[in-house]
């Protein structure tokens, strides 16, 4: 490469790393500054909808729990009797039931703001009572033939909105609710007449830029809209909407350009009553004060830009002289060659990787030979092989072989990535080596299953504290592992040995004594002690045995625990007791178990369906409390078995029946299990038993095979099919009826009349 003169070269540098950073950071700052602004904007407009959403939505909610109670009172039975309004008048008594009736309409719309009026029409009567004109013949009253259509489609008991004009011109959002044969044999609908001028006040908030606002029904009639000549015309016929009906996002916002205006729509849908709230506003006017502030951002960067370049070139100046200087004290003290047409950075650069790749080299050769050499020589001393090597790493004459055991090692396999694990054991290794005092040599390797061997070497000189130094250090490290690994680990300590030969020897009984976590817990630290009691037979708790067996017969789980609690105690109780005489009493219990079951012909495989293979789950588990808490899981599942299986047919009758009732409405299920006296999680579990199918799938099915008899039978259309089996549009009746049968419903109705 030509020689660039250092000046020159610095100057040019600096320029740029000062200005074309500047710059890209000033064009990036300034088009996140817009964007996120936009963003920012959208997502604030977004909750205040979703806040006026809710404000007129409880507004609604609340004028209709008021409506609901009211239609729970008897007070229209007072009426019942009068259809004709000439009846009505005839009495004192008569009038004054109508007139009491009228005093409560009023009183449940007193005090709620926005209400026009409220009305209750008894069915068969040629009048009406209402609280804007009284007790009134129908011919004298506004028509009431709209509250038919309003209630189409309507579902359970609950009332509707409906959207209207009334005859005076006054536009309305009525609450249509029928009287409910639940709570009275009165027939009869109660209509309150809520203002859309008071939706308007909850969804039209004064915020600075916004064009207007949009309330949707489900059909997307408007309800409501600041333009009122729009009023009960179609919102898809309005710009942008359609796309926003189409999308499928309950709430959201885009930007869109309408005649050279930049425009931000957002909108909400409400989960209760499937209206679609609509805002829209000019992103033009909020982002007014924005936009000044990313004019402000490039003016004074090119001011920075033009600074900068005056400083460039005194620090390009300052710094050429040193930077010279060192490159010829490297030329003069090392023969790497002429480098003379090769400019001073060139030559810093490939003189500098040079220097570190040699220096890497051979830091990563060493460091590598030696931990190799160090990790063989522990391994074969570990198996019995001295080396001269162990000399070297052991110098002094006793040794220790510390086991660390991770506990419950499954989970914690379960729980971390080949990768994660690899480096929990390369950080424990470092740990163990780097604890303990000056004059304690300590080497650690991993023997796979969760295990590390720690071999520890000290002198005679002050033995006593040494070893209470090492103890120190083995509760150090078992603190350090449960903060490394996220995990407890168990320690088993060997005896003490003087011949590095009888090492591999003090494995075994450091792995021995790992398996007295079983009594100890989790997390302990033991030592090897010789046991003069080991010769003792086994014990095995055979009266217990035949108690559980018993309290199994009579589903009495809390005896089962207080006899389990026994077994442990006496466990415990034995001064010495085996790993595997405690294995033997609990796998017994549970070959006992099983075989009783078989004898009485149970299917036990249906109890332990999912459990895995049992016996290999206890030999996994690590402590006396992890196994108490494992039996107690395996005979509660089968007390659950045996108690609920004379009452599962009964629920099963009782679930299907109600199911192929009520298919075609909506079913609450969490309801119906409280109402069948079961749980919700039990229900479905005896649905699947019974049917073969989930909840849902089997709700889908009746409806789909109610949806192909009609489809054969009846001259319905697609669409009034799907409302009266239950579904809200056509496009779920589609997706279900192509799941079970394969074809859409006009291809099977086509196919099906074909061949007829």
């Amino acid at each position: 490469m030509k020689r660039i003169p250092m000046l020159l070269q610095l100057v040019l540098i600096l320029f740029c790393v000062m200005s074309i950073p500047t710059a890209i950071l000033t064009w990036y700052s300034g088009t996140q500054i817009l964007h996120n602004s936009e963003n920012a904007i959208a997502k604030s407009a977004l909750a205040e909808l979703d806040a006026n959403r809710k404000l007129n939505e409880q507004a609604l909610n609340n004028l209709t729990q008021d409506t609901v109670r009211f239609n729970l009172t008897n007070i229209f039975d007072r009426i019942r009797s009068f259809q004709k309004y000439e009846v009505l008048n005839q009495n004192y008594y008569y009038v004054s039931s109508a007139q009491t009736v009228l005093k409560e309409l009023l009183n449940l719309i007193h005090g709620v703001e926005g209400v026009h009026s409220s009305y209750f029409l008894l069915e068969g009567a040629d009048y009406v009572v209402s609280t804007d004109k009284g007790i009134i013949t129908l011919d004298r009253y506004e028509p009431t033939d709209w509250i038919q259509e309003a209630l189409i489609g309507r579902k359970g008991i609950k009332g509707v909105w409906y959207p209207r004009k009334l005859s005076s011109g006054v536009n309305v959002v009525s609450y249509v609710l029928p009287l409910s044969r639940l709570s009275t044999t009165t027939r009869g609908t109660i209509v309150v007449n809520l203002l859309e001028s008071q939706i308007e006040s909850h969804l039209n908030s004064p915020k600075p830029a916004k064009n207007g606002y949009l309330l949707m029904d489900s059909d997307s009639t408007i309800i409501s809209h600041n333009n009122k000549s729009l009023l009960l015309t179609q919102g898809s016929e309005q710009p942008f909407i359609q796309e926003i009906l189409k999308s499928g996002n309950k709430e959201g916002y885009a930007f869109h350009e309408l005649e050279g205006e930049h425009l931000l729509y957002t909108w909400s849908r409400s989960d209760f009553y499937g209206w679609w709230n609509v805002s829209l506003y000019s992103v033009d006017d909020l982002m007014i004060q924005t936009r000044n502030l990313q004019r402000s951002i490039i003016f004074i960067t090119a001011i920075i830009i033009m600074a900068g370049t005056l400083l460039t070139f005194f620090l390009a100046t300052w710094l050429s002289k040193p930077v010279r200087d060192l490159v010829r004290t490297i030329q003069t003290k090392n023969n790497w060659g002429n480098y003379d047409k090769r400019n001073e950075l060139a030559f810093l650069d490939t003189a500098f990787k040079r220097m570190q790749e040699e220096e890497e080299s051979l830091y990563k050769l060493l460091q590598e030979r030696e931990q190799d050499i160090r990790s063989l020589a522990v391994r074969k001393l570990l198996q019995g092989e001295v080396s001269n090597q162990v000399a070297e790493m052991f110098p002094e004459p006793f040794y220790l072989v510390a086991v660390i055991s991770i506990d419950q090692y499954t989970r914690y396999v379960n729980k971390n990535s080949q990768e994660a694990r690899n480096y929990h054991r390369y950080l424990l290794i470092n740990e163990c080596e780097a604890l303990f005092m000056e004059k304690v040599h300590a080497r650690c390797v991993y023997q796979g299953g969760g295990s590390f061997v720690i071999v520890i070497n000290y002198g005679q000189e002050e033995l006593d504290s040494k070893l209470n130094d090492i103890h120190g250090g083995l509760h150090v490290i078992r603190d350090r592992a449960m903060q490394l690994l996220g995990h407890t680990v168990t320690i088993g300590v060997s005896s003490q040995t003087e011949n590095s030969s009888e090492v591999s020897g003090r494995i075994e009984e450091a792995n021995e004594v790992i398996k007295f976590r079983m009594i100890e817990g989790s997390g302990s630290i033991t030592f090897w002690k010789e046991e003069t009691e080991r010769s003792k037979k086994y014990i095995y708790p055979a009266n217990s045995e035949r108690r559980i067996i018993n309290f199994l017969e009579t589903g009495s789980l809390d005896s089962i625990v207080e006899e389990l609690a026994i077994i442990r105690d006496e466990i415990l109780g034995v001064e010495y007791i085996s790993y595997d005489n405690i294995m033997f009493i609990y796998n017994q219990l549970v070959g006992v178990t099983i075989k009783h079951l078989r004898e009485n012909n149970i299917n036990t495989a249906r109890i332990f369906a999912g459990r895995g293979n049992i016996y290999s789950i206890i030999a996994s588990i690590d402590t006396l409390d992890e196994l108490e808490e494992y039996l107690l899981g395996f005979f509660g599942e089968i007390i659950q078995y045996l108690t609920r299986s004379n009452s599962e047919v009964n629920y099963g009758e009782k679930i299907i029946k109600y199911l192929e009732s009520h298919f075609c409405e909506e079913i609450v299920f969490e309801d119906m299990a409280k109402e069948i006296g079961i749980s919700y999680s039990y229900m479905r579990r005896i649905v699947y038993e019974s049917t073969g199918k989930s909840l849902i799938d089997y709700i889908n099915y009746l409806r789909i095979e109610k949806a192909k008899k009609l489809l054969l039978e009846s001259n319905q259309t697609i669409t009034q099919i799907a409302s009266e089996i239950g579904y809200l549009n056509v496009r779920s009746l589609n997706r279900f009826f192509l799941k079970y049968e394969g074809v859409s419903p006009s291809c099977y109705k086509n196919s099906k009349l074909a061949t007829s």
